[in-house]
């Protein structure tokens, strides 16, 4: 038995709460929509296929078809990790499954079939599980084997097969040669792909005047094998029905996640941290069965009216059963302390759930013969202190990207990776070179420059100076101006009416010595930064 999800890739994305921010406005279930690869349609939404959109043209010749199409780049892992847990739905009821890939699997019909009456009713209560899950369109295709089972779950309501209006479609037993006899050659393109041998073989086929299935199998094996080798001979077998693939059911990944419920509801963050000492020995005891250490971990919050607080945290070495506590209090912290603002929890927590969101071979982070070395002693103390003080409690410097010395500056939670709002290997045009000023200052102070006669010092049209500068006003003292470089304008968003913005940097050389960073913007001038 075969469940086949149609254009699986935009059901994904659909239902990946992270994919939001590519979405279309509005309804997004309603919208054209089509998932590319390489520049091909690899799988569309029903509103795209409307306006004559497939699977296989070209990017451009889809957007031709559909002007208000929104294309969205393909992602493997996106697509499995959405299909987990509805294989996992599958499962609860029916166990053996093997994923082919996103989209697609099988299993075998006996036992089900034993259980539930019969291979339509087996296959009609999946169904039903999964519709109940929001999963509409789902195909279920019955045969001798794994590939004609996909074949009638495709064509199935167009072919000569039991086919039933619940997305059933049955060959009988030893009509599957009979059955994929009548399909083109092409539906061979995916087991091509599969096998690792090139994308010839339909197109090969064709020119030979091979067009469908029967035929193909009405070649004598021995000319197929000259021609294609041990690949074109398994493809032979499968056109003429002949399937002897048996179904490799995935191993269910065991439960490595733990769960707390408070009943009453706790309000306290440290009686939250007390209750989670044992779960969070349990968790790590779990994983150390399996020889494995937590390096990132998902903590999730439910509050007694429904809110939840998720984030993933970071260790730089693994968890503990105390750095695990901490990250439950810490999140709890925050969530609180945003919820007097109207954010996030603002009731009491009932649920609390860790899962290891990235695991390690214990035996990587073994301590070494002689003992830990002077960096593991630093992160020991640091780690303690940042239990202490709160997960900002320490903090370690990076630098971004950027074109202003302030947003260049970030700083990371000791453990935390760092995530840069902006990349800093790109070009980034208007930034200022090596070298940096040693001194920036988190918000730029305002400063008067003025010319020889005292008058502001102002930049015209075409970034020409009212005069030269002789006197820098900087935090109450009046310094001369001994020397000075510039301008280089900075235009960011141009196009943007509401986040452009325009300036014009200068170096300037004091009496003293010291070389200061100015930025002359909307008609004042201050200091980013000095060259101490």
């Amino acid at each position: 038995m075969v469940l086949w999800f149609p254009d699986w890739p935009v059901t994904a994305l659909l239902r990946d709460p992270t994919a939001a921010a590519v979405l279309p406005r509005g309804d997004p279930a309603t919208a054209p929509i089509a998932v590319v690869e390489r520049n091909v349609v690899v799988a569309c939404s029903p509103a795209a296929r409307a306006e004559g959109v497939r699977r296989g043209q070209r990017r451009r010749d889809a957007q031709a078809r559909c002007a208000r199409l929104t294309v969205v780049a393909a992602d493997a892992a996106r697509d499995h990790r959405v299909f987990g847990p509805v294989v996992s739905a599958i499962e609860e009821r029916a166990p053996g499954v093997q994923i082919v890939r996103a989209g697609l699997c099988v299993l075998r019909a006996r036992g089900p079939a034993r259980y539930y009456g019969g291979e339509v009713e087996a296959a009609r209560m999946l169904l039903g599980v999964l519709a109940a899950q929001e999963l509409f369109g789902v195909r279920a295709g019955i045969a001798d084997g794994p590939f004609a089972a996909e074949q009638a779950a495709r064509f199935g309501a167009g072919m000569d097969v039991t086919s039933r209006p619940d997305a059933v479609s049955i060959v009988p037993p030893g009509g599957a040669g009979a059955f994929l006899a009548q399909l083109p050659v092409a539906v061979l393109a995916d087991a091509w792909a599969v096998l690792g041998a090139g994308d010839d073989l339909v197109g090969l086929l064709a020119r030979l005047g091979v067009q469908t299935l029967g035929e193909f199998a009405a070649l004598d094996a021995e000319r197929v094998r000259e021609r294609f080798g041990e690949r074109g001979i398994r493809l032979h077998a499968l056109s003429a029905g002949r399937d002897a693939r048996q179904v490799a059911p995935r191993t269910p990944p065991p439960e490595l996640h733990r769960e707390v419920a408070f009943e009453p509801p706790l309000e306290l963050a440290d009686q939250v941290a007390f209750g989670m000492r044992i779960a969070a020995e349990e968790f790590l005891g779990r994983l150390g069965a399996l020889d494995l250490v937590c390096t990132e971990l998902r903590v999730e919050l439910t509050g007694e009216r429904g809110e939840r607080s998720e984030r993933v945290w970071l260790h730089p070495a693994f968890f503990d059963a105390a750095a695990v506590v901490d990250r439950v209090r810490w999140q709890l912290g925050e969530a609180q302390g945003s919820a007097l603002g109207g954010g996030v929890l603002t009731s009491g927590v009932a649920l609390v759930r860790i899962v290891p969101e990235a695991v390690d071979e214990a035996s990587a982070h073994a301590p070494a013969i002689f003992g830990a070395g002077a960096e593991e002693r630093v992160h020991s103390a640091l780690s303690r202190v940042q239990a202490m003080l709160g997960h900002r409690g320490v903090l370690t410097p990076t630098i971004g990207g950027g074109r202003w010395l302030a947003e260049r500056q970030v700083e990371v939670p000791w453990g935390d990776r760092a995530v840069l709002r902006h990349d800093r290997a790109r070009p980034w045009p208007g930034s200022l070179p090596d070298p940096l000023p040693t001194t920036v200052f988190p918000e730029p102070r305002l400063v008067e420059v003025t010319d020889a006669s005292g008058a502001p010092v102002r930049i015209g049209e075409r970034s020409a100076l009212s005069a030269a500068p002789a006197v820098l006003a900087v935090d109450g003292r009046v310094r001369a101006i001994e020397a000075w470089a510039g301008p280089w304008p900075v235009a960011e968003r141009a196009w943007d009416e509401l986040r452009r913005r325009a300036a014009h940097r200068f170096q300037m050389v004091d009496a003293d010595g010291l070389a200061w960073l100015l930025v002359w913007e909307q008609d004042e001038w201050r200091v980013e930064g000095r060259y101490d």
